[in-house]
């Protein structure tokens, strides 16, 4: 499916030292494929880290775009993504995609 994908950027830290993004842009992507995680990802990534994970993105081949920390959006909501991908190599992998991103709802 076509998702959007909003950049942006740290510029900063506030007084309780948490991070200040500034947004620089947004733009469409083509081809990335939206999943449903298992009840076990699930259940394991909110007893490990504490977040729930709404959906997997499947990153096509060759895409280019950084992903890691950024808002993406589809279905109408906004979602942050975050963790490092599940990535194989690419040459390997008979299917489109080969990077897959955890992605919690955001807002």
């Amino acid at each position: 499916m076509t998702v959007t994908l909003h950049h942006r950027i740290e510029t900063g830290r506030d007084a309780l030292n948490n991070p200040v993004y500034q947004w620089y842009g947004a733009e469409t992507v083509d081809d990335v494929l939206v999943g449903e995680p298992t009840p076990e990802e699930r259940t394991d990534e909110l007893n490990l880290s504490g977040r729930r994970i709404a959906f997997s993105l499947g990153i096509p081949k060759g895409d280019s775009h950084e992903w890691k920390d950024q808002i993406v959006e589809f279905f109408g909501h906004k979602y942050l993504i975050f963790g490092e991908p599940k990535e194989g190599i690419e040459a390997n992998i008979p299917l489109r995609w080969h990077k897959i991103y955890k992605c919690e709802r955001y807002e």
